[in-house]
């Protein structure tokens, strides 16, 4: 597989990545965290794609980004009052809350039926996802490697395993998204990251 590297800012780069993806491609943009790897979620075999390229344990979940709150009815249900004040909050920011999952999801997305689910802070990111719709969405390094800030990142671990690279220069975050379980009465953090324990408290007024 030959990997295309397309700037961000190419008048024809958002149509370019939407007809990739749709053709079942994987396509690496610039997000407010890290470099995402995405496949659009409407099969298994588009999100085993994302497990087989990283080299990642399938029994890992796979996040969903979205582009805005009205793409949430397509990827989770049962939203808890916890969840929506959080994404209130922090969103579209560098945080990811886990709820559960929209049944029809593919069943590889998580091995419990809950779905880690963000909204991107990036021009790039959101109007991809506001293209394309909601995206399963890995960081764009292989397995127990460094996550990718830049598009030469991603090329020194997956050139010639995906389809495109939108080049957008340095991501401004630097660090994966903060994840915290909202299935629960309480949030629970399951990856410590830009936003902090304290901040998510202030922001459910704890």
């Amino acid at each position: 597989m030959n990997t295309e590297v397309m700037r961000a800012d190419h008048p024809v780069a958002l149509e370019h990545a939407l007809d990739v993806l749709k053709n079942g491609g994987l396509v690496v943009f610039p997000t407010d965290t890290v470099y995402g790897l995405a496949v659009l979620p409407s099969s298994e075999e588009n999100v085993e794609r994302l497990f087989i390229v990283k080299g990642r344990n399938s029994s890992k979940a796979i996040a969903v980004l979205v582009g805005g709150v009205d793409q949430l009815s397509m990827v989770c249900q049962d939203l808890p009052p916890l969840a929506v004040r959080l994404g209130e909050a922090f969103w579209p920011g560098p945080i990811t809350l886990v709820v559960w999952g929209h049944p029809a999801l593919p069943a590889n997305i998580s091995p419990d039926h809950t779905v880690g689910v963000r909204m991107p802070d990036h021009n790039v990111a959101l109007a991809l996802l506001r293209r394309a719709g909601p995206l399963a969405v890995t960081s764009a390094n292989l397995s127990s490697r460094e996550s990718a800030i830049s598009a030469k990142d991603v090329l020194d671990q997956l050139d010639g395993k995906v389809h495109l690279v939108l080049d957008g220069g340095i991501t401004p975050g630097g660090v994966p998204s903060t994840v915290v379980n909202c299935v629960g009465a309480q949030p629970e953090i399951l990856r410590e990251g830009p936003i902090t324990l304290d901040q998510i408290k202030a922001a459910l007024g704890y």
